[in-house]
């Protein structure tokens, strides 16, 4: 019997029902099967997500589910972050993103999602203390920098440094390593991929790279090495510090999606931490995911180029038969409004405002949004500018290359990387190997060549 005649006679049926046979009443979900009924296990998560434990369908039945994408599909359990797309609630470790990104540094962020709790004035000291004795990267890497082609691309050079560094510090590569050996490693990310970041960006200007200044924050000390000379200090504006601080939290985790999924199914493998994180920026760097803030500023630029009224281009929106897209509005998973982007949208008029910026692609920008808070069409459909839209206003008017905009995003998301590779480990989960369902041919003899 082919695959898909087999396929085709899985009826599933499910249904949650209290199971009888259970006394402390659990739900259960009945799964029909070519006749055969099987109960699975509904997991109650703690904002009462329910799940389907489908773990013993195959053993029982021989059947798997499919689920293109895996977007009706739970790969773990996890308490890093609680996201809501129906009502538009994010919340790490069980804090608010309004509130943190209101209240709390990024060290604290970082710490929170790395470590579960909000850290105390000592315990942030030591972290901050921390990461600040491992800002430089060897200097034997500056040769690297060196071999790229000066407008190689920012995102390719830090996915490969971050590789690399696995090389610089092999006792890293071994799979039972210790919690200390773990939190050593977890430090020089968090402190080396900023140095790395900037050196990027200078390789691409062309500009000679900026040490690390300790004695600077977080955010500042990035800043700094992004735009100063060696014989010039950056003077750090505390409105710009402030929206690069919202940013990065803004930023630093967003649940299971393409790139946090990535970097947990290579870690489940026992790759090393720095080739797992070098892995999720590879899958940051796709224009569906992270490179989304960039495909904005092009999309203004390409409205720019051609001069035609803002309103034709509104109308192509509205076009369903038409392929023209407005980039930066709207977001797949939250089906109301992305909370971020009320937060940064305050972020980016106070840059705006304190630079005094007079850029026709941002003055296009800020027509769109106009159009997209009142125009019945988009808040019928819930195209409200997300936080892409906002972010790639903001890098703009720093001066930043289009290029750099996912190095920005993955500064940010580097915490919440670590937390999911850090809980997987931790929760022992087992290598991931998803399923598939078999479409091409059956099986068939080789024929000689002369002979087909």
């Amino acid at each position: 019997m082919s695959s898909m005649s087999a396929f085709s006679l899985l009826s599933l049926c499910c249904t949650i029902v209290k199971s009888k046979k259970n006394i402390s009443m659990e739900e259960f979900a009945e799964v029909k099967i070519s006749g055969k009924s099987y109960e699975l296990p509904v997991i109650t998560g703690t904002e009462d997500e329910k799940g389907i434990d489908i773990t013993k369908l195959r053993a029982l039945s021989g059947a798997i589910t499919l689920d293109s994408g895996f977007k009706n599909t739970g790969a773990t359990k996890s308490a890093v972050t609680y996201l809501d797309g129906e009502n538009g609630i994010l919340r790490y470790r069980g804090y608010s993103i309004e509130e943190l990104a209101e209240k709390a540094s990024f060290m604290e962020v970082s710490y929170l999602l790395i470590n579960g709790e909000l850290p105390t004035t000592a315990q942030l000291s030591e972290f901050e203390g921390e990461i600040t004795n491992h800002t430089l990267i060897h200097e034997d890497m500056k040769r690297f920098f060196e071999a790229y082609p000066s407008k190689a691309h920012p995102m390719g050079i830090v996915a490969s440094l971050l590789c690399s560094l696995s090389t610089f510090y092999p006792d890293s590569q071994n799979p039972n390593r210790t919690e200390e050996e773990i939190e050593l490693t977890i430090f020089r990310l968090l402190a080396k991929l900023p140095t790395i970041a900037a050196w990027a960006y200078k390789n691409f200007v062309g500009h000679p790279v900026v040490y690390p200044k300790n004695e600077l924050n977080y955010g500042d000390n990035f800043l700094n090495m992004m735009f100063s000379l060696p014989s010039e200090d950056y003077k750090i504006d505390p409105v710009i510090s402030d929206a690069l601080n919202k940013l990065l939290i803004l930023h630093a985790d967003h649940e299971q999606n393409c790139s946090a999924s990535t970097v947990r199914i290579v870690g489940s493998s026992h790759a090393n931490l720095y080739s797992s994180i070098s892995a999720g920026v590879i899958a940051l760097w796709g224009p569906l995911h992270g490179g989304a803030n960039q495909a904005v500023i092009e999309m203004l630029e390409s409205i720019h180029a051609d001069g035609s009224p803002l309103e034709d281009w509104i109308n192509k929106a509205k076009d369903k038969n038409d392929p023209f897209r407005l980039m930066g509005f709207g977001h797949r998973v939250y089906k109301n409004f992305d909370p971020r982007a009320k937060i940064i949208k305050k972020a980016a008029d106070d840059v705006l405002s304190k630079l005094g910026i007079n850029d026709p692609l941002i003055e296009i920008a800020k027509q769109l949004e106009e159009v997209a808070l009142n125009d019945e069409y988009f808040k019928a459909r819930n195209l409200y500018p997300n936080v892409d839209f906002y972010s790639g206003i903001i890098y703009k008017a720093l001066g930043i290359p289009t290029e750099m905009f996912t190095v920005m995003f993955a500064l940010g998301r580097l915490p919440g990387w670590i937390a999911q590779w850090k809980e997987m480990i931790g929760n022992k989960e087992p290598i991931g190997r998803p399923r598939q369902i078999y479409i091409g041919e059956n099986e068939r003899s080789f024929v000689a060549a002369e002979k087909r």
